[in-house]
């Protein structure tokens, strides 16, 4: 599944800001002071095949985190150009909350005055009437400087101070980059607990409660709860979470449920508060039956109060499954992490799924979901590059892609039905009964265009495509030379140009 990557190579030359490649960056942070975090990023988020972030700028996936918390306040510090893009990503997202921004230019930057100006900001929002929590956070500029955010105090007048790199060359995804922040405040919360007395949750189950790692759709939380009340356990708060107590409450959990596998700093605190971590998820009649199994072991339910649980849910789920069955080659693909498990869900449904690709690494808590994949033959792509997912459609000739916006703008391309992973499969519920229906729903109806797909390509065949998309009298030649003429001209008038701050 070879295929060349969608990109122009330019030679930016030495030095370069923020052109200046990823390597020369990571350097330069290296050089800056911030080996301890890139070493522990190297380690936490393990490169793959792609050599850039394929999805969008890995710190939307921290910055979502903070501004979806109550009282929390959200500061930046990147080049203008970066900081633009994220608070329109995350405003387009409905954020509604206001982003913080800490401009500077080459002078602050090299003379430490940034910093400075950070820290000003920071002692300046910090009202205890208003925030719980002040999340500041260097984009890639200001880490390859080595902008010491450890150095911010950990309280102004009571409100907590978090700071944390997030660069495009250190962090693989915004997955991943989630777990930065929740793992930064778990920890924070963990030293608060460790400390002494700290703010009790606004509600407080009557039973052990199983801690949920991973965003996931609203619906999803109260089935898990309802799996679990037969076991004598309740669902406890979901990681990252929406407000600060719930932290403490998080921390102190039965066990927790690693429904999406890459959160290896926030797996990291829980390991040092003596919580242990269940991997995969309650999706599909397989997965919520061995799910069940390890989550009673985890807790020491006795096994007759797991099987009650399995009674009373696996009928259900099954009659799901087979109500609104899927016939299809479907490939899927994304960045969400939860691939794997929209997978296993499609199988069980009938689907046949030759390929599943994730931007995520492979972790020990998706080994249950790797193991059932590749008894059923999947191939299985961690860490896969945007090359490696179209490649896959073109050796599979699915009946349906699921993947990432350039993969699905491929498939249409070639008359294959597809679905934006992000908006349309993750947008809905995956665990028990209300997961196999609403997800038979969506493909379904998407593996019934295909014959519109037929009558498009017929309409539309001849016009070419590409640069020779259209109806011509004399039809275009291609000039690559000039492309990469020009992307090498517009390189040099930015780094000339050295307007990073401005």
């Amino acid at each position: 599944m070879e295929r060349a990557p969608d990109r122009i190579d330019v030679d930016s030359g030495e030095g370069g800001g923020c052109h200046g490649g990823a390597e020369t960056m990571r350097e330069a942070a290296k050089k800056a002071g911030k080996s301890e975090v890139l070493d522990r990023y190297e380690k936490d988020y393990p490169q793959g095949p792609h050599d850039q972030p394929q999805s969008m700028c890995p710190a939307f996936g921290s910055l979502r985190v903070g501004l979806r918390m109550r009282r929390t306040a959200t500061v930046l510090s990147g080049s203008a150009c970066c900081v633009y893009g994220l608070t329109f990503t995350s405003h387009f997202y409905g954020a509604r909350r206001t982003v913080g921004y800490v401009p500077f230019n080459s002078e602050t930057l090299v003379t430490g005055k940034l910093f400075e100006d950070i820290k000003e900001a920071v002692e300046d929002l910090a009202d205890p009437e208003k925030y719980d929590t002040i999340v500041v956070t260097n984009l890639c500029v200001p880490t390859a400087s080595g902008v010491p955010l450890r150095l911010l105090p950990d309280e102004i007048n009571g409100v907590r101070i978090i700071g944390i790199d997030v660069p495009g060359f250190g962090v693989p995804t915004h997955a991943e980059a989630k777990d930065v922040l929740a793992g930064a405040m778990l920890a924070y919360a963990r030293g608060e607990a460790e400390q002494g007395p700290v703010a009790a949750p606004k509600e407080r189950p009557d039973r052990p409660t199983v801690t949920l790692l991973g965003e996931m759709f609203p619906a999803d939380p109260v089935g898990i709860g309802q799996m679990l009340e037969p076991l004598g356990l309740a669902a406890g708060p979901v990681v990252p979470t929406r407000e600060w107590r719930e932290l403490y409450s998080a921390l102190d959990c039965a066990t927790v449920a690693a429904i999406h596998p890459f959160y290896t700093a926030c797996v990291r605190e829980f390991d040092a508060a003596g919580r242990s971590v269940v991997g995969s998820a309650p999706v599909g009649r397989d997965g919520t039956a061995a799910w069940l199994d390890a989550i009673g072991a985890a807790c020491g339910v006795a096994q007759d109060k797991v099987d009650t649980a399995k009674n009373a849910m696996l009928p259900a789920i099954e009659g799901a499954l087979g109500a609104m069955p899927i016939n299809g080659r479907i490939t899927v693909s994304g960045y969400e992490g939860s691939e794997l498990l929209v997978a296993r869900l499609l199988i069980e449904s009938g689907a046949d799924v030759p390929y599943v690709g994730t931007a995520c690494p492979k972790t020990p808590w998706s080994e249950p979901d790797r193991e059932w994949l590749e008894s059923k033959g999947v191939a299985i792509n961690y860490r896969a590059s945007l090359e490696e997912d179209i490649a896959a459609v073109e050796e599979y000739g699915p009946d349906l892609s699921i993947g990432t916006t350039p993969v699905v703008q491929h498939a249409k391309a070639k008359a294959i039905p597809a679905l934006y992973f992000t908006n349309l499969i993750s947008a809905r519920p995956l665990m028990g009964p209300a997961g196999a229906g609403s997800l038979a729903q969506v493909v379904n109806a998407a593996l019934a265009n295909k014959e519109r797909f037929d009558r498009m390509e017929e309409f539309f065949e001849g016009v070419g495509e590409g640069y020779t998309a259209g109806v011509w009298e004399d039809t275009p030649t291609d000039r690559p030379k000039f492309k990469k003429k020009f992307a090498a001209q517009n390189a040099a008038a930015a780094k000339a140009a050295e307007a990073v701050g401005s």
